[in-house]
């Protein structure tokens, strides 16, 4: 682009109009793409944020990685154990026995989900001694029969530390009087609270050597579990791991086991970039509206600069530049509002909730009570170019209408 064309476009930026209205239109485009781009970095970070929690509180008691069996008995899993613990990128792996069951306690009965565990090795996998509200994870014991329940399972019970509750199995007995369901009596030594309700309200852990008997499942265990240095490798680690396994043995990373919690918040993340790209694409709209009201209002000077040699291209360049710059002052100012609102709406929405008196996610209703803000370098870059590309594009037609400006036409009434 030649000099002249830079500088008489950004002349015009600047320059005081004789109709105000142009000015008043380009402001408000100005302001619109800049209320877009902030609008759109603020939701894509707190959906950033609300993912990068539940993943953090779902992983706090789920695995990264699980091997397991076909009929969910690993047959010699000492082996399986030594192999994972051996990769260099898993941190821990624990053997584990899952069972359903239903727990009676008074006149109360809850269904539940019941893992078999090595306290001193599940630690490590999970972080389970952190979210123990009573109690501990080393009561477990073997031959000890106690349990470790969830918060709000628990709540439903009505049991409290030390009851006695009755677990009874769906692996039946053969007795004189028939198939009867397997009794057992444990102790509840303590109470966790993971902030999940599929854990916190269905999730009893025991000894592994107790649900070993319980389920009558020998020395055999359901499979295992591991965590890993880094969780995004986790697919590629089970793809390694299971090409060293026994037939008939599957490693299973958390991406699958867990994948409708974050499809749900991704599909959902990309739905409100479509929805706040509205905002942008009004923006834009204004922009082609102030272009083409400046055109009109320069159509004797686009004839004067015709006539001294300007061609239609030259033409169309400089209110390129003059809409471009539009786009680029707003998404400035967008990137700018939107990277510090999303740095500090830790701050910020508590002081909106004060004014106004309210609690946007009320920690009776929501598992997630603040608003959490995650800002990733690549959704302010790709906010800003997408923002840039649209005010681009709404400068092609305005230029173009100026281009084929026809000089003694313009003239003829000056």
């Amino acid at each position: 682009m030649r000099p002249y064309e830079l500088f008489i476009g950004l002349r015009y930026t600047r320059a005081k109009r004789r109709n105000h209205f142009i000015s008043f239109i380009s402001l408000i485009s100005m302001l619109g793409m800049g209320l877009g781009v902030a609008a759109l970095i603020v939701v894509l970070s707190v959906m950033n944020g609300f993912q990068k929690e539940i993943r953090t509180r779902i992983l706090g008691v789920a695995p990264h990685l699980q091997i397991s069996s076909e009929g969910s008995h690993l047959q010699d899993w000492q082996g399986p154990l030594q192999l994972t613990q051996q990769h260099p990128q898993v941190a821990a792996a624990a053997p584990f026995v899952n069972g359903q069951g239903m727990l009676s306690f008074d006149q109360s009965v809850q269904g539940i989900m019941v893992r078999g565990i090595l306290p001193a090795q599940e630690n490590k996998v999970v972080d389970l001694n952190g979210k123990m509200q009573v109690g501990s994870l080393q009561a477990l014991h073997e031959g000890g029969f106690g349990i470790v329940l969830g918060s709000d399972l628990a709540r439903a019970l009505g049991v409290h530390l030390d009851d006695k509750v009755l677990l009874i199995t769906p692996q039946g007995q053969i007795t004189p009087a028939g198939m009867m369901p397997r009794l057992k009596q444990f102790r509840v030594v303590g109470i966790f609270e993971i902030g999940m309700a599929p854990y916190d309200n269905a999730l009893a852990l025991i000894h592994l050597s107790d649900a070993q008997k319980l389920y009558q499942m020998g020395n055999t265990v359901s499979g295992i579990s591991a965590r890993l240095h880094d969780l995004d490798l986790a697919p590629q680690v089970a793809i390694e791991l299971e090409r060293n396994l026994p037939p008939n043995t599957y490693a299973s990373d958390w991406t699958r086991q867990h994948a409708n919690y974050f499809r749900a918040v991704q599909i959902e993340k990309k739905m409100m970039f479509i929805i706040l790209s509205l905002i942008v694409a009004v923006a834009a709209f204004n922009i082609v509206s102030t272009l083409v009201m400046a055109v009109t209002d320069k159509q004797a000077d686009i004839a004067i600069l015709r006539t001294l040699g300007a061609t239609p291209a030259s033409i169309m360049k400089i209110f390129i530049v003059q809409g471009t710059l539009i786009g680029i002052i707003g998404s400035l100012l967008g990137v700018i509002g939107g990277v510090l609102l999303a740095l500090n709406i830790d701050t910020v929405v508590p002081f909106i909730e004060k004014i106004l008196g309210l609690h946007f996610l009320s920690k009776e209703v929501y598992f997630i009570s603040e608003l959490p803000s995650d800002l990733h370098r690549s959704d302010v870059l790709s906010v800003a170019s997408f923002s840039f590309v649209i005010s681009l594009l709404a400068t092609l037609y305005p230029s173009w209408r100026a281009a084929q400006t026809q000089p003694a036409e313009a003239l003829r009434y000056e």
